[in-house]
């Protein structure tokens, strides 16, 4: 389960069973968990995140998507 990002109180990362899933994203703070599509972005799930922060990580996924694709297609790709 590889992290490629932290940022403030969040990790992100994904998991080496994604494989055949499309290029996502898992973010986590404590026992709340989100994932987000990233081609095209859109929240794929969530699960303990109210709304306002869901929306402060979505923005944080959207300026770091250029970054976590590359990450998702490096992993993939070995």
């Amino acid at each position: 389960m590889p992290t490629v990002l932290r940022l403030g109180p969040y990790r992100f990362f994904f998991y080496a069973g994604d494989r055949n899933e499309p290029p996502h994203i898992h973010v986590e703070r404590d026992a709340n968990l989100a994932k987000f599509w990233l081609e095209p972005l859109r929240i794929a799930r969530v699960r303990g995140f109210n709304r306002k922060e869901i929306d402060q990580i979505q923005n944080l996924v959207e300026a770091q998507e250029a970054y976590l694709l590359r990450r998702w297609y490096e992993f993939f790709q070995h």
